[in-house]
């Protein structure tokens, strides 16, 4: 008791020298120390809320955080005051900002009420997506009064963004009827977040959406089907997906290529590999695909991707391909992919002239943990460039320390070596 006596005592004496740095951590020791039940607490609960509400005014950003903690410890005598700050136009919108994020931690209706009343008359964008954000956080019991929100065209947005953070198949019937809104933003919303949800209702309003005269709903119709690899055969996804490849928005192009990806199938990834290879097709989009081939997990991906360091001119694409080379995940993909590398590195390939993709090389080779690769590695030692002899040096390290240095050592000692390899050998020794 003397304890509580002694904090309160303390928090009025930082109170009245302005000190909210020093206020702070007393209110949060009193919250802390005893329970909202303690007498001491509960007589003094309006005392803290003043206290509390004072540092939300006065207290700069990381202040205002802090306290907003207190305020939700204190429960709903908070709701009120929090009420009357989010109303007052004539506050500080940093604080109403607060007020808004605070309210929406209170599953409670005064809360949802002052927060949907916001939506409705506030001008103020950033405040209303707060708003809007908080009632989101209230789950399944703001669900009744952001369906209401979908009927005004004005708050119809914000409340399926709301709508939105809710994970729960209440919110299916909502969404499902704004799915042929008139704004493209709020069809694309709806699809998204629909997208969260594997319900029978949904897949069907997906692929409606892929021919959307919006290339953002386009876009979240891709993205969404391309989680439901569930439903690859039965919904012969691949085909349905394929032309998206070829939008006239390239921003949906690359959506289609990460949706084909996560299938995961060899007919996905024979769709990617048209797409890459075809002289039409804009870099953006084939780095795109490069990195989708990879994900797509498959001895075909690997060998498409083979084929397309073989056919394609540009040093761009050979650097992304050697680059995701490296990135592979699957036990059994891991030795063709290093296969692929040193396939390029034995070869005449004019990628073996460039230092950057040399060194890209290296790096996915010390990834991949094949040991084939310890050899080619040091022979990279006698390359011209000094950052190639680094990289290469790194990727032995990471790849079979002990060996390539048992290596290294028999060379060191080996007269027939060329010069350069020898000097790179001894740098190799001396960075050990």
């Amino acid at each position: 008791m003397s304890n509580i006596k002694q904090l309160l005592e303390q928090a009025q004496a930082a109170h009245d020298a302005a000190n909210c740095s020093l206020l702070i951590p007393y209110l949060q020791q009193l919250i802390s120390i005893a329970d909202s039940q303690h007498p001491e607490i509960v007589k003094n609960q309006e005392y803290l809320l003043e206290l509390a509400l004072w540092v939300l005014e006065m207290g700069d950003f990381q202040q205002r955080w802090d306290i907003a903690k207190v305020l939700i410890y204190l429960g709903n005598i908070a709701i009120p005051a929090l009420i009357d700050i989010l109303e007052d136009e004539d506050a500080e919108l940093e604080v109403r900002w607060y007020a808004a994020r605070t309210l929406g931690e209170f599953q409670h209706p005064d809360a949802i009420g002052a927060l949907v009343e916001l939506l409705k008359t506030n001008e103020d964008e950033e405040l209303k997506a707060i708003a809007a954000t908080a009632l989101g956080q209230m789950d399944t019991v703001a669900i009744t009064a952001l369906t209401e929100l979908l009927l005004d065209e004005d708050t119809r947005l914000l409340a399926v963004r709301s709508l939105f953070s809710i994970r729960h198949t209440e919110i299916i019937p909502p969404l499902l009827s704004v799915v042929q809104d008139a704004q493209p933003a709020v069809r694309a919303a709806a699809i998204a977040a629909l997208s969260n949800f594997h319900d029978e209702r949904v897949p069907p309003v997906l692929l409606n959406a892929l021919d959307d005269l919006s290339a953002t709903v386009r876009r979240a119709a891709v993205l969404g089907l391309g989680f439901r690899p569930d439903l690859c055969s039965e919904l012969n996804l691949v085909t349905k997906l394929q032309p998206r490849l070829y939008d006239f928005n390239l921003e949906v192009c690359c959506a289609a290529a990460i949706a084909l990806s996560r299938l995961g199938s060899d007919d996905a990834a024979r769709h990617l590999f048209q797409v890459l290879i075809s002289p039409h097709t804009p870099i953006n989009l084939q780095l795109e695909v490069i990195r989708a081939l990879i994900w797509v997990e498959t001895v075909s991906s690997l060998e498409y991707l083979q084929q397309a360091l073989h056919e394609s001119s540009s040093e761009t694409v050979w650097q992304e391909i050697v680059t995701v080379l490296g990135r592979v995940q699957k036990p059994q993909l891991t030795i063709p992919a290093a296969a692929v590398l040193l396939e390029v590195l034995r070869s005449s390939h004019p990628a073996t002239k460039i230092a950057s993709i040399k060194n890209a090389i290296a790096l996915s080779l010390g990834q991949l943990g094949n040991i084939e690769a310890v050899e080619p590695l040091i022979l990279l030692l006698s390359d011209a460039d000094q950052q190639v002899k680094l990289h290469a040096i790194a990727a032995l390290k990471q790849l079979a320390p002990e060996i390539a240095f048992q290596q290294l050592q028999q060379l060191a000692n080996n007269p027939t070596l060329t010069p350069e390899l020898q000097q790179g050998v001894a740098i190799a020794l001396a960075e050990w």
